[in-house]
């Protein structure tokens, strides 16, 4: 089944125009209440809703309201938390299904609808593609003794907070330990600082002063400089940066550098598997993630699992196959004994515990290996475009894969959240790299603007 609304993380867009409008939003609540129901009494379906700090958040959480107490679920709305919250609180209140709206580390106008299935963890493609169906065939509403109830819950971010520091190593604390944390004005501007501080850090915040419009902006682990920046002005430790939903985070250690995803992901696969906790003796990444990882685990006798990109394809193999720790290069996180989905502040609290056991500073464990040169150059296309079919295009591909010829990597692909094609390539020799991308990114840039 072809699916025309979901991408690799739900349905995402710019807010007010297809498919993110809220007449949208109340049929795809319609149509997921329709699927996730059960039995005939209402009462026993409930479904929890959090949000980011976007300005459509509103929108759509009205929207999506109506739409699923229209065949009858009752909705518990949890205001804005992070992403992993829901995927944690839809299980422990037993509920039938969880929905995040956010865009994670896209723009303030865009926004977007993830979905969660009772045991907390994202849809299959499957599920997904069942919605879609209701979507387009519409679906039966509840007769009006049974139509559902909408309610505020208060302490859903507390719970969700005693549940983060839960994964921190007991008796251990952050005393002494001065922290810059950056929450991207997001779902976290709350949540991470106080986090932080019960653990007994001195916290200094960044990006917690949400208006609707800033998040993102400027702020969060897409853009750290302004984090980078505050961690040498204060002489800071460390600093963590999150993005808008907190589902994703990027380290900054004491002299400013910025760390990705993959040295966090080495420095804790070396610990777990040193403490006999890695499952199956692997790490599961994309294929986005340095060559240069790979080479750090396998000479540690561990092996490296890839995935098509997308924190939900990295669940899926690690469900597949019972291991317990993995993610991307972006800063998405998974630890499946903790939570369900990618989690920038616990995986935040891994490193620092780290630092507490070693006594290490944070440029010494943020370089657990060598990366190999890579370099990842996006392009936009317009509506309808279809770039990567184009001849010219896929000559160049091939021109470029010949050049490398076994020397490197090239990996081409549409982003599944934005309209995007981005052009990736690892080599040693980085003149190479660069031409080769070049010549790729030419022959796209040719295409859209032709």
């Amino acid at each position: 089944m072809v699916r025309k609304l979901f991408g690799t993380d739900g349905v995402r867009g710019k807010a007010n125009a297809s498919p993110m409008t809220a007449e949208m939003a109340m049929r795809l609540g319609a149509a997921a209440g329709r699927y996730f129901r059960r039995e005939a009494d209402s009462s026993v379906h409930r479904v929890v809703i959090g949000k980011d700090t976007r300005l459509s958040g509103y929108m759509f959480e009205n929207a999506l309201t109506a739409g699923l107490t229209s065949t009858g679920m009752n909705v518990l709305l949890l205001g804005p938390v992070p992403t992993p919250a829901v995927g944690l609180l839809t299980p422990s209140m037993r509920a039938d299904l969880g929905i995040m709206i956010s865009a994670s580390h896209n723009p303030a106008d865009d926004n977007g609808i993830k979905f969660f299935g009772p045991d907390g963890f994202k849809l299959s493609d499957e599920a997904e593609a069942e919605i879609e169906a209701l979507v387009d065939r519409g679906v039966s509403l509840a007769q009006a003794q049974n139509i559902g109830r909408a309610k505020r819950i208060d302490d859903g971010r507390f719970r969700y907070q005693e549940r983060v520091k839960s994964t921190f190593p007991h008796g251990m604390r952050l005393d002494g330990m001065k922290i810059v944390v950056d929450c991207a004005n997001g779902a976290a501007y709350k949540t991470a600082p106080e986090v932080l501080w019960e653990l007994g850090a001195q916290v200094i915040p960044v990006g917690v002063s949400p208006n609707g419009r800033n998040i993102n902006d400027g702020c969060g682990s897409t853009a750290p400089r302004t984090a980078a920046e505050t961690v040498v002005a204060h002489g800071a430790d460390v600093g963590i940066c999150l993005d808008g939903d907190a589902d994703r985070i990027i380290l900054i250690d004491e002299t400013g550098k910025v760390a990705d995803g993959d040295q966090l992901m080495a420095r804790m696969a070396a610990r777990w598997a040193e403490d006999g906790r890695l499952a199956g003796g692997a790490l599961v990444a994309t294929v986005m993630s340095n060559l240069g990882l790979e080479r750090f685990l396998e000479g540690r006798g561990l092996r490296l699992e890839r995935t098509a990109v997308g924190d939900r394809y990295v669940v899926e193999a690690m469900r597949r196959g019972g291991y317990n720790l993995g993610g991307e290069q972006s800063g998405h996180i998974v630890m499946t004994d903790f939570a369900t989905t990618g989690d920038g502040l616990m995986a935040g609290l891994q490193f620092l515990a780290e630092m507490v056991r070693t006594g290490q500073r944070a440029s010494e464990l943020t370089k657990a290996f060598e990366p190999v040169p890579q370099l990842l150059r996006n392009v936009r296309f317009g509506t309808g475009q279809r770039p990567l079919d184009a001849d010219s295009v896929k000559s160049a591909i091939a021109g470029a894969e010949e050049d490398l010829n076994g020397s490197g990597r090239l990996l081409i692909r549409k982003s599944g959240t934005e309209p995007l094609v981005r052009v990736m390539a690892e080599c040693e020799d980085e003149a190479l790299l660069t031409r080769v991308v070049d010549d790729v990114v030419a022959a796209v840039e040719a295409v859209t603007q032709g």
